[in-house]
């Protein structure tokens, strides 16, 4: 069963957007997926209380005691939004359940330095080579400085950049409503959508 990990040390990078989206993406494929919350502030736990009836549904998975509890038959996906300052034990519970990881990181060079020793702990975690890391920008204008210096550093990583995500305020709005971009008219999110094309290529392969 695919285990999605949305996880960076540094807080406020977009954990629980991504989470959301792409719990919101496996729902839209049909998929029976859970979304987890291993944050205090339980933002992901919160959005799914917004839920509409009417959206695919996303259960919930509960995580926030401590320990992990396994995902009920017939579920087929879980996301597991993560923490700001994961790290230790924790980290490593995690990280046994991952299939895949995905690293959110901003263009800013604090979040740069604090994401470059995460992706070394990840890599040299004894659950390594059993999953699969990307990277995705966040926030990320394309014509700034900031932007080439992102770029600059996920280059020299020899992880695969999954997408970048600009800075929009569909997220915000939808969020709101316990939705995301794949709960709408296409019309509505066209640049979006296409701006997750390959983080969804990738969450497929």
């Amino acid at each position: 069963m695919p285990v999605v990990v949305i996880a960076n040390p540094k807080g406020g990078v977009g954990k629980s957007t991504l989470s959301t989206n792409v719990a919101g993406y496996f729902a839209a494929q049909g998929r029976a997926v859970m979304l987890g919350d291993a944050d205090k502030q339980q933002s992901s736990r919160l959005w799914l209380g917004l839920r509409p009836p009417a959206a695919r549904p996303i259960t919930t998975w509960d995580v926030g005691s401590g320990y992990f509890v396994k995902p009920p038959q017939g579920t087929t996906h879980v996301v597991l939004d993560t923490p700001g300052g994961l790290e230790g034990s924790r980290l490593n519970e995690v990280l046994q359940h991952a299939t895949k990881v995905i690293v959110p990181l901003q263009p800013s060079i604090f979040d740069i330095f604090a994401t470059r020793a995460f992706l070394d702990q990840l890599a040299a975690h004894r659950h390594a080579g059993k999953m699969q890391v990307g990277i995705v920008g966040m926030r990320v204008d394309s014509r700034t400085i900031a932007a080439d210096k992102l770029r600059e550093f996920v280059d020299g990583l020899g992880l695969p950049v999954l997408g970048y995500i600009r800075d929009t305020q569909n997220y915000i709005h939808l969020a709101a409503r316990g939705l995301t971009l794949f709960d709408v008219a296409p019309s509505r999110v066209e640049k979006d959508l296409a701006q997750w094309q390959a983080i969804c290529q990738w969450l497929d392969a």
